[in-house]
């Protein structure tokens, strides 16, 4: 069972900015030299475009699927692959620019399990409560907190 991340505003008005600062930070040597030699514009604006799309990847492609030993939380070339009797704890979170975070909502859950690098994966999936229903199902033992939100 496959589920996509949530996408809100806020994330998306983040991911425009970064693409400004990663644009004025790639063409900004075309303005301090003053010249627009061919190979500088097509390497500065190569550059710029691999980079971007690293990033919207990363941000864009995340989707957390239900495997049978285990829940893999996906975004890009960024895997996790966590197995369920591992999970130990599964709370709301709207604390998203700490941790590790494979996300882009505010309006998120966060998995606590044994063998986590910070703890826990903090995940924004789209239907929450079918994807908390389908997590309870394959992890009886974990300890799931309600949202008082």
């Amino acid at each position: 069972m496959v589920f996509h991340s949530k996408v809100d505003a806020f994330f998306v008005n983040f991911m425009l900015i970064v693409v400004l600062i990663v644009g004025l930070a790639s063409f900004f040597p075309l303005f301090l030299e003053g010249g627009t030699e061919p190979l500088v514009v097509m390497i500065l604006t190569s550059t710029f475009f691999i980079v971007i799309g690293f990033i919207l990847w990363c941000a864009f492609s995340v989707k957390y699927v239900f495997y049978q030993g285990y829940l893999l939380v996906k975004g890009g070339p960024i895997r996790s692959r966590i197995p369920y009797e591992e999970i130990t704890k599964v709370s709301p979170t709207r604390e998203i620019l700490t941790g590790y975070r494979i996300l882009s909502s505010r309006d998120a859950i966060e998995i606590f399990y044994k063998k986590a690098i910070l703890g826990s994966v903090k995940i924004s999936p789209k239907e929450q409560k079918k994807f908390i229903t389908e997590l309870k199902k394959r992890c009886p033992h974990a300890q799931v907190e309600n949202d008082t939100r």
